[in-house]
């Protein structure tokens, strides 16, 4: 049986977390984004599908070509984050069913000729995936601002012109300045969200 986490651990991924639009100017290294990546993997996806793609948005120039895209009120934090993550859906992610998902030797078949099933299947779990990452991103220590508000047409014609990843979201990702936090929202009660039946 295995143990809980300590409250530390719910703190951090959870309780105390916030979502953040200012961070502090203090780079994220590429062995951080690697760890996250890697640590993130191992939340469950449908068929271990696995159809998110990261891009670590990060150059000068690289933000640049993101600006055009975003909403006014998230232009100038995303151009100050020091990496902004587009979390984006392989829609051709069933190429790798065969080696991700052996035991259902049918699984590749029934995507690949099915558009419709793919693109489900593709967005619900990349979704997923980049909650992973959020989760991750906490956990080592990094904070977050996932976000939508940003013209996903104009984004996938920029990053993704050949049509095959899809953006889903963004992250702004890097070491939080809480001056830039608004007020903690309340949540809903378990009554107002949750049944036992």
């Amino acid at each position: 049986m295995k143990n809980p986490a300590d409250s530390t651990v719910l703190d951090l991924a959870f309780r105390q977390a916030r979502t953040f639009n200012k961070f502090s100017d203090k780079p994220v290294s590429e062995a951080t984004l690697r760890e996250i990546v890697t640590l993130a993997q191992w939340g469950p996806t449908a068929m271990n599908s696995q159809p998110v793609r990261y891009v670590f948005v990060q150059s000068a120039e690289a933000k640049q070509r993101l600006a055009p895209t975003l909403s006014p009120g998230n232009l100038a934090k995303t151009l100050a984050a020091p990496v902004t993550v587009i979390v984006a859906a392989d829609s051709r992610f069933y190429e790798h069913l065969p080696t991700q998902f052996p035991s259902f030797p049918g699984a590749h078949d029934m995507f690949a000729g099915n558009a419709t099933a793919a693109a489900g299947t593709a967005g619900l779990n990349s979704h997923l995936q980049g909650a992973y990452f959020i989760l991750a991103a906490r956990l080592l220590g990094l904070d977050c601002g996932p976000m939508a508000g940003f013209d996903t047409a104009k984004l996938n014609a920029e990053f993704f012109p050949d049509g095959r990843y899809q953006a889903q979201f963004l992250i702004n990702l890097g070491y939080g300045d809480a001056s830039g936090n608004h007020p903690r929202g309340p949540r809903l009660g378990f009554e107002q969200i949750a049944s036992l039946i």
